[in-house]
């Protein structure tokens, strides 16, 4: 409890004599224009790419939602939504935002690393 008291008296304690507020000023700008760097400006970028990639997916395709299910887009309806083939005539409307930007990219990667492998190559 001493301490808890003690460090409530310190910060209320005035600067020592010695230092300059503008160096405190200065300090805390550096700390926001780092946790501007690394944290706000990334951020922002992939919210941007993600946005773009939902714009960007077109009918026949096939995604992976945010929740995991894989299927291929049937029809894109102008109020956001989409229909999502699941397998034969199972069809699940979803949000366009539900898509998963790394989870498709993901699948699309191990999709064509299996394609190549499974296709012979043509020897002359």
């Amino acid at each position: 409890m001493q301490l808890n008291f003690l460090t409530i008296l310190l910060a209320d304690a005035p600067a020592p004599p010695g230092s300059n507020p503008t160096t405190m000023i200065f300090i805390m700008a550096a700390m926001f224009v780092v946790m501007y760097f690394f944290m706000i400006r990334p951020q922002a970028k992939r919210a941007k790419e993600e946005k773009s990639f939902a714009d960007s997916i077109a009918n026949g395709e096939q995604i992976v939602t945010t929740a995991g299910i894989h299927g291929r887009i049937n029809r894109i309806n102008e109020d956001g939504t989409m229909q999502l083939e699941i397998s034969r005539s199972t069809f699940m409307t979803i949000d366009r935002s539900a898509v998963s930007m790394q989870m498709t990219q993901a699948f699309r990667k191990k999709s064509e690393a299996a394609a190549t492998v499974t296709t012979p190559a043509t020897t002359k």
